[in-house]
């Protein structure tokens, strides 16, 4: 039986309805929400585009979503289109809860927009089309009153001319779609539906939008309960719908409009699990410990890369001078680990502000940028020239220690250049700290800076470490040599991802600045070696070098440079989430992996498992469809899938056995790992 409060704010709202519906026309033409048409870039025939319907409510109204809840109702949508286009299904970004004398609305308080999807036939005129009609009938409501609108948009697409940069946050509002499907259970008192969701994901307090309008009592609590890498949902019942067959929706994270969609179909529903309650701290607190573990091991095992190590191993290496006080080694490994983390956090807090501002970006994001690769590719140099013994560099000097200043400036150098690199214990962590609250994820990300400067720290704080190091001795310098080996290899390989990003033209331009820069720095050497100053060459050398870096390079780079692919021998398809469905829907095995030139676990990973005869010759004997995402480059629909994984990052590997649901690999595959899985299918 309903309550007696709720029923009569019914009563309210449908009399408030019944008498706007009778209304003056012109009342029904208010407009309480400002509506726009637009599309995302130019058309083009037999292509797909996105359109948003951005809606902007006056202060103190709202509009609804799909499912209103219990008052209000949704929007409807007339298209008029050319013969031969149609629009897709909208998509709306995760509503807001609002509450009304118990009555449950999901609603829009805050600008907003619908993205639709728009396929234009391939023999189409879009220059001479008509302009595309829309009309779309809304309620608005204030906490008070509610007005019927009615919106008449009109788009002509032949005026558009540039991508819409809005689209981006726009787009980052929707929740990605889980691609592995949930189950549910009804019973007559209450809904239970299984979501599969990582079980290092934190959540604040979850909430589940359905699409199915009477099926549950929305005002309701609802209990959520972790069961593995699955999260157990309990509505109660309204007990008005019939029973469905299916179910879709949307889980809110809880925490900055965060969520993912889901579909579910009836299945079993385990039982027990650890209760969340609404999101309480302590099951939060209890997966925060596991991932700040999970990060600080990550950033510990950054040390072993070929671009850290001779960076931490040399600065250790400087602890075993002689005569080096403890007073001294402690500062010093103080001031090495606060450069790791200032730069650790600086870069982790720019990540989650463009994901706050809607940039769809991941960890290693500014490598998705050609003149940070630039830029990296000149450290590089500079720092294998420095242990060439071309120059001196104060901080890595084994003659010098430079001090606290040295020290902070080589742990902000060590941090940056290890930014590329994901290891297995990485990934859950960094993909947390994306979904996570800021102070969360901040908290993560000085985790990883934390382990990433653990070994120099402990050295400089136990005496005993310092002491097993080798003594000091004319050996050094040999070392210091070889570990110039490491570095340059580092060098050509930012060399190499300069040429995938922009082209063979841009990595010759590239190539001759560092060529520049090196010179310079050798004129350096001889001034620093013969005591003389000779400023004139030296600065000539890098005003020249920085000179062709801001005004020559961009116009060298090449916008389809990735279109040039390397020889491989696994034929794979371009990922994009339409033709991960339509691969799924062959009824074949599928296998996915998500890869960037930059990033060197992926690089092994391909070598030793998947670009391998014998991987090619299981996949064609059992029939499996490979996709490849490419990440190298910024891509949107990329990182979203990543996100919606729990993935920071690349490496990611997907194996979709045919008609079943993804298994997450691990980010370190082995030799047999593909070809037993395609045996086994």
């Amino acid at each position: 039986m309903h309550h007696p409060r709720r029923l009569g704010a019914v009563l309210a709202l449908l009399c408030t309805l019944v008498a706007l519906l009778g209304a003056p026309q012109a009342l029904a033409q208010s407009n309480h929400m400002k509506a726009e048409l637009l599309a995302e870039q130019p058309a083009r025939p037999g292509e797909t585009i996105t359109l948003a319907l951005h809606f902007t409510p006056e202060r103190g109204w709202h509009g609804y979503w799909l499912n209103p809840g219990d008052a209000g109702y949704g929007m409807d949508l007339k298209w008029d289109l050319p013969a031969g286009w149609q629009a897709g299904t909208p998509e709306y970004p995760v509503p807001q809860q609002l509450v009304i004398g118990g009555l449950m609305n999901h609603v829009y308080e805050s600008d907003y927009a619908v993205l639709v999807p728009l396929t234009i036939p391939a023999g189409a005129d879009v220059s001479a089309a008509p302009p595309l009609g829309l009309a779309a009938d809304m309620l608005v409501c204030t906490d008070q009153i509610c007005v019927p609108e009615k919106k008449e948009l009109s788009l002509d697409l032949s005026q558009v001319s540039q991508r819409d940069v809005r689209f981006d946050a726009w787009r980052a509002a929707i929740p990605a779609a889980l691609d592995r499907q949930a189950t549910f259970e009804l019973t007559p008192d209450s809904l239970r539906i299984a979501i599969p969701l990582p079980a290092s994901l934190a959540l604040g307090t979850p909430h589940v939008f359905l699409d199915q309008t009477q099926l549950i009592d929305y005002a309701a609590p609802q209990s959520f309960y972790r069961n593995g890498d699955t999260l157990v949902a309990e509505i109660p019942r309204k007990g008005i719908a019939e029973d469905p067959s299916a179910l879709a929706g949307i889980l809110d994270f809880g925490e900055d409009g965060q969520g993912v969609r889901f579909a579910a179909a009836p299945g079993p529903v385990p039982t027990g699990g650890t209760a969340l309650a609404g999101g309480d701290a302590s099951g939060r607190i209890g997966s925060l410990w596991w991932l700040l573990g999970a990060a600080l091991l990550g950033g510990l095992i950054l040390n072993v890369m070929p671009c850290v190590f001779p960076i931490l191993s040399l600065k250790a290496m400087s602890l075993a001078r002689a005569g080096e006080s403890e007073a001294e080694a402690r500062r010093e490994g103080l001031a090495y680990t606060a450069g790791v983390l200032v730069a650790t956090l600086a870069l982790g807090g720019a990540l989650l502000t463009l994901r706050a501002a809607g940039t769809q970006v991941g960890w290693a994001f500014q490598l998705q940028e050609p003149g940070v690769v630039v830029a990296l590719l000149v450290l590089a140099t500079a720092i294998t020239a420095n242990l060439a013994g071309l120059f001196e560099l104060p901080s890595l000097s084994f003659t010098q220690s430079g001090g606290r200043s040295s020290a902070f400036a080589t742990g902000l150098l060590a941090s940056f250049v290890a930014t590329p690199c994901t290891g297995p214990f990485m990934a859950a962590a960094m993909g947390a700290a994306l979904l996570l609250p800021w102070w969360q994820g901040l908290i993560l990300f000085a985790a990883l800076g934390l382990g990433l400067a653990l070994p120099f720290l402990l050295l400089g704080f136990v005496p005993p470490l310092r002491k097993m190091l080798p003594r000091p001795g004319k050996w050094m310098n040999t070392f210091k040599k070889v570990m110039a080996v490491p570095m340059g290899l580092t060098a050509l390989a930012l060399l190499w991802l300069c040429w995938r990003l922009g082209g063979t033209v841009f990595a010759l331009g590239v190539a001759a600045v560092a060529a520049i820069v090196l010179a310079g720095l050798w004129l350096t050497g001889r001034s620093q070696h013969s005591g003389h100053k000779a400023w004139v060459p030296v600065l000539s050398s890098f005003v020249l070098a920085v000179g062709l870096g801001f005004f020559l390079l961009p116009r060298l780079y090449s916008e389809t440079a990735l279109a040039d692919s390397v020889d491989e021998v696994i034929a794979a398809k371009p990922f994009s989430e339409a033709a991960l469905a339509e691969a799924r829907a062959s009824g074949k095995p599928v296998f996915v992996w998500f890869t960037a030139d930059w990033c060197l676990t992926c690089k092994v990973n391909e070598g030793v498992s998947i670009e391998r005869e014998a991987t090619k010759a299981a996949f064609d004997k059992a029939g499996v469809v490979p996709l490849v995402g490419d990440w190298t480059r910024r891509d949107p629909e990329i990182t979203r899938f990543l996100t919606a994984h729990g993935a920071a990052g690349v490496p990611l590997y997907l194996w979709y056995p045919a008609g079943g649901e993804a298994q997450q690999l691990p980010q370190v595959l082995t030799p047999d790992t593909l070809v037993a899985l395609a045996s086994a299918s």
